[in-house]
């Protein structure tokens, strides 16, 4: 039996055979524009540390995300936020996944409470500027936090008395082994001192697509904590808003930390020790302005960087980095210098910490 074809046919079944080497062909130009070869990373970290990417892909979806690793699937895997809280000190054969999932949303939840749902590359000051925007309080204390959104629990961010887990609810982020989206709620991500799962247990295994936070409609600020009292005194605000708070917190960073685009920075390089109230009245004695904040009966925090700035670290240069002359928490970068003499610097200032007060300094800041 012979089958025929009408010309309409024959025209449909040619065009397909010609485009299975052209859909092909696009497909390839497709992932050669998903995965950049040889990438340099110093754009996508504050330190401003010159170090290439193996491999380098901007992921704006979890779908694109599946196709980038499905073509890379024994290539080791780093991701990216904004580069704020880490420090490269050798160049990275791996794959960089820099997420750049975007979008904000609001859904309200009562009268009182709003639910603010971010994308996890949503710059974050951009997401508390949005939010005050829309009179919802709760991340006006974290104003100009440089990083992303889906850094933030990660890092369990914290500044000025107000951590993310004050008003985080759930996250939803790609398992890497599984292929699934997990969703976590606060207790699992297990919120710590600038610490959560994903430092610890799930480090590496995950990447954040986007973060809900539980923001208030009636405003309940704090003030308390640093200079924020201090400044609104200043400027003669009696009544307070979250935007006056947010302005403050701004004004208070900028007086004291390098701005990362002038200056390579990733703002405090390490955590406020946590230690016995037993400690602090052994060291008061011998440094009555010691600086610290009880925690409960038995614990408070000391002020790092009073440890450092008394330890006569505060503003030292050694070439093209040091110790910040404002800041002695922030370690900064002048211009060409490497990861591993900042890492090496960093390990003398702890070194000299522990013998002057025999208190362990820990890095905050993540270091590949």
């Amino acid at each position: 039996m012979v089958r025929r074809f009408s010309q309409q046919s024959l025209f449909y079944k040619n065009t397909f055979y010609l485009s299975v080497p052209i859909l092909f062909a696009v497909f390839l130009s497709i992932m050669n524009n998903l995965i950049k070869k040889n990438q340099s990373l110093k754009p996508y970290n504050t330190f401003g540390i010159e170090v290439t990417a193996k491999l380098f892909s901007s992921i704006d979806s979890i779908d694109t995300l599946q196709k980038v690793l499905e073509k890379n699937k024994k290539e080791n895997r780093l991701v990216l936020g904004g580069g704020s809280n880490m420090l490269f000190t050798k160049n990275q054969d791996k794959l960089v996944l820099y997420n750049q999932i975007k979008g904000v949303e609001i859904k309200p939840i009562n009268e009182t409470e709003s639910l603010v749902i971010a994308g996890g590359g949503v710059i974050w000051h951009d997401l508390v500027l949005f939010c005050i925007e829309n009179n919802l309080a709760g991340l006006e204390n974290l104003s100009l936090i440089p990083g992303s959104v889906g850094a933030s629990p990660i890092q369990n961010i914290g500044a000025y008395g107000v951590e993310i887990k004050d008003t985080f609810e759930w996250l939803d982020a790609f398992h890497f082994p599984t292929g699934e989206t997990h969703r976590f709620d606060k207790k699992d991500c297990a919120f710590g001192y600038r610490e959560s799962v994903f430092k610890t247990k799930y480090k590496g295994e995950y990447f954040i697509e986007k973060v809900a936070y539980r923001l208030s409609k009636k405003a309940e600020l704090n003030t308390s904590y640093g200079a924020i009292n201090q400044y609104l005194e200043q400027q003669n605000i009696q009544s307070p808003t979250i935007k006056d708070v947010s302005n403050a917190v701004i004004a208070i960073r900028k007086s004291k930390l390098p701005d990362p685009k002038e200056i390579g920075n990733s703002g405090s390089f390490f955590k406020n020790p946590i230690v016995k109230n037993e400690t602090v009245e052994k060291l008061k004695k011998q440094y009555p302005n010691l600086s610290y904040y009880p925690l409960d009966q038995n614990y408070s925090k000391i002020a790092a960087g009073w440890l450092i700035d008394n330890a006569g670290w505060k503003g030292k240069t050694f070439n093209n980095y040091g110790v910040h002359k404002k800041q002695a928490l922030v370690l900064v970068n002048y211009g060409g210098a490497t990861g591993q003499n900042i890492y090496d610097l960093s390990t003398k200032i702890i070194q000299s910490i522990k013998e002057k007060y025999n208190i362990e300094l820990e890095r905050e800041v993540n270091v590949f």
